[in-house]
């Protein structure tokens, strides 16, 4: 959507000068709007905001988000220890994996949250450190993801433990004398306001058999519309219904519960773009393909998910009339494609630009989450694009250079005999 395009031609060009393409860029002023959003979501007794920091972990967006009050969300130790080394106390880390960090025991000794994830992982937890405060992540039964990779919730999905289990999780709690402070469902990335609805009840549900339970954490899954024909998440929708929800359980029950909600894309998805430079323009006749400098390793979710991503192109010289485009990356892979159909990553669509020509500047909006830090970096062995922050006072900071090929190749060692 045109709202979206922070990254206008002049700082695109300076930032390409001073940095080259392919090149990541936040916007600093979109990432404090979208937290100072997300930290106005209803709730009745309180709210955390956890940044889940798999969507954009760079030190640098970390600390933006750190220094607006908000908490963040690890999918694994290794982001446990990269938030602690971008300066996030443990406190504010909670840790949500598909598998335990062998080190999991002196993580959470030093302050970091964790929700059991299985009924193996709270075993776990328990045998390590019996009488300890634990969080329970369930699967609620029903999901609200933009397609089935992006669904965690309902019988198709392996996140959480299956709520029908919920007996054998108050055995094991009982069993190691665990203190379960808190529940966590999550439904994917979805915006349906009846969903929430929904699974904020039966999470509810799950909550009253929990009698110590203080927080329910609702997860993410607030979608965005990177372009004008997607929905997003209106933040102030989903949740007045889950405040009522609260609100109604607090009489019934007499628990005061603190919301906890883990938006990712919300926070980071439209503050970032990436800019790149028009390499090559081929005809087939029937196609005219633009070649980036880009692609599936800096964005692959359109080649995963076939997924939208706003293109706008700065020519360098005034264009001649427009054309409709298909739009390629440079990996030597058929599948390394920037204008897939909507949903459908094998179904070439175009896109209407100006004329273009080798050297014009090409920025791909929506960029910011789940793009730097779930790139096929290094596939045919191209190095890991650099990273630049936005500031509020126009400048523009370098958050990470780009990647050397003595980088690339320093962990691999010579075969002996050869």
């Amino acid at each position: 959507m045109e709202n979206h395009r922070f990254l206008l031609p002049d700082p695109a060009r300076q930032i390409a000068a001073a940095h080259g393409t392919p090149c990541y860029v936040y916007d600093q002023a979109t990432l404090e709007a979208q937290a100072d959003a997300m930290l106005a979501f209803p709730n009745a007794f309180g709210l955390t905001v956890r940044f889940a920091m798999k969507a954009c972990p760079n030190a640098a967006i970390l600390k933006v988000f750190a220094n607006k009050g908000l908490h963040f969300d690890a999918s694994s130790g290794w982001e446990v220890r990269r938030a602690m080394y971008a300066g996030v106390p443990a406190d504010r880390i909670s840790l949500s994996s598909q598998e335990l960090p062998e080190d999991f025991a002196p993580l959470l000794n030093k302050g970091v949250h964790v929700n059991a994830c299985s009924l193996l992982q709270l075993e776990r937890i328990g045998q390590a450190l019996p009488g300890h405060e634990v969080g329970l992540r369930f699967n609620p039964g029903k999901g609200s993801g933009g397609n089935g990779k992006t669904n965690v919730g309902g019988p198709d999905s392996s996140f959480g433990i299956w709520h029908e289990w919920a007996d054998q999780a108050q055995a094991i709690v009982k069993q190691y004398g665990l203190k379960v402070v808190r529940v966590h469902t999550h439904i994917g990335s979805g915006s349906d306001p009846l969903v929430w609805q929904e699974v904020s009840a039966a999470s509810l549900a799950l909550v009253a058999r929990f009698p110590t339970v203080q927080t329910l954490n609702l997860g993410g899954g607030y979608k965005v519309a990177r372009v004008s024909t997607e929905k997003g998440t209106d933040p102030q929708v989903v949740g007045a219904p889950v405040k009522v929800a609260f609100e109604k359980f607090a009489a019934a029950d007499g628990r005061r519960l603190r919301l906890e909600i883990e938006p990712g894309t919300f926070l980071v998805a439209n503050a970032g773009a990436v800019v790149s430079r028009v390499q090559d323009v081929v005809s087939t006749g029937a196609r005219e393909f633009l070649k980036l400098d880009s692609g599936m390793t800096e964005i692959l979710r359109p080649s995963l998910y076939g997924s939208q991503h706003p293109v706008h192109l700065y020519p360098a010289k005034p264009a001649a009339g427009e054309r409709d485009y298909v739009i390629v990356g440079h990996c030597c892979e058929s599948g390394d494609l920037i204008s897939c159909a909507p949903g459908e990553p094998e179904t070439l669509a175009t896109r209407r630009l100006p004329v273009a020509v080798p050297g014009d500047l090409c920025v791909i909006g929506g960029a910011g989450a789940y793009c730097a830090g779930m790139s096929t970096k290094n596939y045919n062995s191209f190095p890991e694009a650099p990273e630049v922050l936005l500031r509020r006072d126009g400048g523009f900071s370098l958050i990470r250079r780009r990647q050397s090929l003595e980088q690339i190749l320093q962990n691999e060692l010579p075969a002996e005999g050869l």
